[in-house]
């Protein structure tokens, strides 16, 4: 029997390469919406969050907008465990920006960067470090 991994919550645009990541990790997890219409997920327990790096050459912009609304409600900021980041290596050192935005400001780990939709390696490290990961607390945590 595989360990349990934490919550995973995690935001793909439509290019789908986020999705297509969390489709070969094959955890459950609850999508960020694209729309800003859309309901968000409720947060029912601790997570870990997923998410792509939109930046401009300055690194404006790396955090995609829906995240940012998602994290704005303190009680779902609150629950973020961690964060894996994903982004494209073209584009030097905002690469995976978005996660090492937002681990400094809500004070989490960055547990893992990839790039597109990740490589078979990425998918195997993150499946492990992620049951690794399973009720540890993080010492950042306030």
């Amino acid at each position: 029997m595989e360990p349990a991994v934490p919550g995973l919550i995690y935001y793909s645009s439509e290019s789908g390469n986020t999705a297509r990541f969390m489709h070969k990790l094959g955890f459950a997890a609850q999508r960020i919406p694209i729309s800003p219409k859309d309901e968000m997920p409720a947060v029912a327990q601790d997570y870990v969050l997923i998410l792509p790096t939109f930046a401009d050459g300055e690194g404006r912009g790396a955090v995609p907008k829906q995240v940012i609304r998602f994290l704005n409600d303190p009680a779902r900021r609150a629950r973020i465990r961690g964060v894996i980041a994903s982004g494209n290596r073209n584009f030097g050192a905002t690469f995976a920006l978005a996660g090492k935005i937002i681990a400094g400001k809500c004070n989490v780990p960055v547990l893992w960067r990839f790039e597109l939709a990740g490589l078979e390696t990425d998918i195997a490290r993150v499946r492990r470090g992620l049951q690794l990961f399973r009720g540890m607390e993080c010492s950042t945590m306030a």
